[in-house]
Order: structure tokens, then sequence, then C-alpha cells
């Protein structure tokens, strides 16, 4: 599997873009790109978010996970109201599925993952 690093470097190339013009687009300081990187700090979820909001045709998952090919979306994601409205409880369908994959995120912008 390769690392985000690595899926970060194949978004730059596959756009013709410098570190500092990516920084640029996702309007992040050049400093967080280069940290990131040289493997100095992880990506904390704005700057993932930044980045799915700037490149369309690259989904979450294969970001985060590189699990997933890049793919364009056909529909947005659902915004966070919807999902906290949402009674999962009273969802039958939701019951008989099995958890295979839980994302973590913390107040520090890190996230962790947790994989069945």
């Amino acid at each position: 599997m390769e690392s985000f690093v690595e899926r970060l470097q194949k978004i730059l190339t596959d756009n013709d873009l410098s570190a500092s013009q990516f920084a640029k687009k996702i309007n992040v300081q050049r400093s967080s790109v280069s940290h990131i990187l040289s493997k100095r700090n992880k990506p904390s979820l704005d700057f993932i978010i930044k980045i799915s909001k700037n490149f369309k045709n690259i989904s979450l998952d294969w970001l985060i996970n590189g699990t997933e090919k890049e793919v364009k979306r056909n529909t947005p994601p659902p915004s966070l109201d919807y999902v906290n409205k949402k009674n999962y409880s009273n969802d039958v369908k939701i019951q008989h599925k099995n958890i295979i994959k839980i994302i973590c995120f913390f107040n520090d912008n890190s996230f962790e993952i947790y994989e069945n």
C-alpha cells in the first residue's frame, strides 16, 4: 500500500504542480506541504479536506487509505448536518451490516484508522 506522501506526490505530478503551487491552490502554508512531503508531520484532517474540496476527482478513500483508485465522485458527500440528523438506530439495514473500518478524528486534526 502506498503512503500518504506517495499519494500526495502523485497529485502534484498528475496536476503538474510544484509544492508551492499546490499549497497556494489548497490555501495552506508552503511549509505545511513541505513537512508532510518530508514525513516530518502527518496530514491534518483540515489538510485532507482542503485537498478533497480542491481536487474533486480524488476520492477520500484513496486519499486517506490508498485503497481505491482516484475516481470522480458522482454525487457530493453528505453534509455533516445530514449525517448528524440521521437516526441510525432506527435504520434496520444498518443493524444487519458488519463494521469493517472505523476512522476516528481527533480535535488536533489527526486521525486513526481501525480495520477489522
